[in-house]
């Protein structure tokens, strides 16, 4: 729920501009290749296709979003490995929604380092807390508690 929630929410946010919201597709890097619940890229895709056309290159893609599943190997996926390769593609903005991490948190990543895999910066907020995308096509979106539901527990 919470993705599609996102998802409603940003199209409509983004409507008007180049960049579109994106899901069901493969960011790829190098020879990596994910599929992020959610990401950001531009709208008009040709040019930023990969040569067999199999999925978005990474350098076109502005945020991705991951809402953590259940199971500890999901959870290592989305908030490490992901988060290491997000980075290391260069990727601005990770968006993490994460249930499974005490009362639920949304956690903003930016500033990559991609030659070490890192974010520079971190804001990290309980739900029901708003937070705002801090730059790229999405700057000032909020996350809500309309998106994440109310704190819990």
């Amino acid at each position: 729920r919470i993705i599609n929630r996102l998802r409603r929410l940003l199209e409509k946010y983004l409507e008007e501009g180049d960049y579109a919201v994106h899901h069901d597709w493969n960011v790829i890097h190098g020879l990596k290749a994910w599929v992020p619940d959610l990401f950001i890229a531009p709208e008009e895709d040709e040019e930023h296709l990969t040569e067999d056309s199999l999925g978005f290159a990474a350098s076109a893609v502005k945020l991705v979003v991951e809402v953590v599943s259940p199971g500890h190997e999901n959870q290592q996926r989305d908030r490490v490995r992901k988060r290491r390769a997000y980075a290391g593609a260069g990727i601005p903005v990770y968006l993490l929604i994460d249930d499974h991490d005490q009362h639920g948190t949304v956690t903003v990543l930016t500033s990559p380092s991609p030659g070490e895999g890192t974010y520079a910066a971190e804001t990290r907020v309980p739900y029901g807390t708003v937070v705002e995308i801090p730059e790229g096509p999405a700057k000032g979106f909020a996350i809500t508690e309309e998106i994440t539901g109310p704190r819990q527990g």
